[in-house]
């Protein structure tokens, strides 16, 4: 062969070669961008209203509101978990969901409550008369007026007294001791008191008279007669109440009731002393529970020294709970409805659960979570009832509870602790929180 004819040969193979390896080339560019080209986009099932989720519509738009119709999907994105809800990361975003973390830690429980300040029974005394007679004196004018101990109350005059104190003096003139401490008890029995009876043996002369003098300090809380007043026994004179100590009786909701013990530290203020604090202590719990407001009614004892706490104030009251060890959630997060509670827990990339919970005791803008989830998780606070009414719309997707991996357990194989309201496996059909 010639040599130009074996250079014409090689050019001929190299280019039948470059022609098949561009072929080739763009053979498989398309084999492998096909798929690419042809990947199905995940199309929403239908549109709702953000603010009315019973607002349906097959195509996106505006709600009868002016606002962005939300696409709801049916499907999870590829490699996802099942999810009772799965709305767009964009409109997760537009309707601004926010989502808060389950935290565990020392919970410090405090019960808020208000009350009405009261005299402190234990030191209220009623003033009444052993004998027949008229009211001669009355050191006391109003109710309301201030006595000290010792102070002269009033002054009877007793037919029935001077008879008394006739027989005692006569007895104290026989010389006979057995007569004359018989004669001397009945004048304690009437009414005078040991000091009168004194003055008496020593002046030998009846007076006729009875002066009943103050126990001890107070206020009089009731006058129940005037001056030149006849009275009998069963009279009641007055009653003198001691406002050293005073009673707040304040009404605690009854879910709050196992927290409580006589003796509990208790903390109070009154309007009209602002930014002053009176430290007192549980006095007694009573123990029926108030049917018209579900309440068990409580009284505190409190020092009132410097008198300024009045009955009838209306008082502040707080009592700290041991703080203890709980999960709790913002309680905003948390969804009621008749059949229990519930949150809706954020999976990410727009997946949410609902999850059943056994909610605790709250305190402040937070609230324990016996069970349902963990520390770690986040939940929903805001567009959550939204989540909840996509979830509802469904109820054979719901299964609330059941078989997602960001719930506990489900209902079935929760413990429910003592007291705890019953929780169903799904809402009704349509419910709304």
């Amino acid at each position: 062969m010639s040599p130009r004819a074996f250079l014409t040969g090689v050019a001929l193979a190299a280019v039948l070669l470059a022609a098949g390896y561009g072929g080739y080339s763009l053979g498989h560019h398309r084999a492998t961008s096909a798929p690419a080209h042809t990947a199905a986009v995940r199309k929403p099932l239908y549109w709702v209203a953000p603010m009315n989720p019973g607002y349906h519509s097959d195509k996106p738009g505006k709600s009868p509101m002016g606002m962005d119709l939300v696409p709801v999907y049916g499907d999870a994105p590829a490699g996802a978990a099942a999810s009772d809800v799965s709305i767009s990361p964009d409109m997760v975003q537009q309707l601004g969901v926010r989502t808060a973390e389950v935290k565990e830690g020392l919970l410090k429980r405090r019960i808020e409550d208000v009350g009405y300040v009261g005299y402190d029974e234990d030191r209220v005394v009623s003033i009444n008369t052993r004998a027949e007679g008229w009211i001669e004196t009355l050191n006391v004018k109003a109710e309301g007026d201030a006595v000290k101990k010792g102070q002269p109350l009033y002054a009877l005059f007793s037919p029935k007294l001077a008879t008394a104190e006739e027989e005692y003096l006569t007895a104290l003139a026989s010389g006979i001791p057995a007569l004359t401490d018989a004669s001397r008890q009945r004048l304690l029995a009437l009414g005078v008191a040991p000091g009168e009876v004194r003055a008496l043996a020593k002046r030998r002369k009846s007076s006729n008279r009875i002066i009943r003098y103050a126990d001890q300090p107070g206020v009089v809380m009731m006058l129940g007669v005037r001056a030149g007043e006849y009275v009998k026994p069963a009279t009641q004179v007055m009653k003198i109440g001691d406002l050293s100590s005073v009673w707040i009786l304040a009404e605690v909701d009854e879910s709050e009731a196992a927290a409580l013990h006589p003796g509990q530290p208790v903390t109070a203020s009154i309007d009209a002393f602002p930014g002053r604090r009176w430290t007192g202590q549980i006095d007694y719990i009573y123990p029926n529970i108030v049917a018209a407001t579900r309440t068990v009614r409580v009284r505190l004892r409190f020092p009132n020294q410097d008198g300024l706490l009045r009955p009838n104030m209306y008082a502040h009251v707080a009592i700290d709970i041991a703080a203890e060890t709980a999960t709790y959630i913002p309680e905003s997060a948390l969804i009621r409805t008749g059949s229990g509670a519930r949150v809706a827990v954020a999976l990410g990339k727009g997946r949410f659960d609902i999850c059943p919970v056994v909610p605790g005791f709250q305190t402040g803008q937070n609230i324990q979570i016996l069970q349902g989830i963990r520390a770690g998780q986040r939940v929903v606070v805001s567009a959550q009832f939204l989540i909840d009414s996509e979830a509802n719309l469904d109820e054979a997707k719901l299964h609330i509870g059941g078989g997602r991996a960001a719930c506990l357990a489900g209902p079935a194989a929760m413990k429910m602790p003592p007291g705890a309201p019953p929780m169903a496996s799904a809402p009704p059909q349509g419910e709304r929180p």
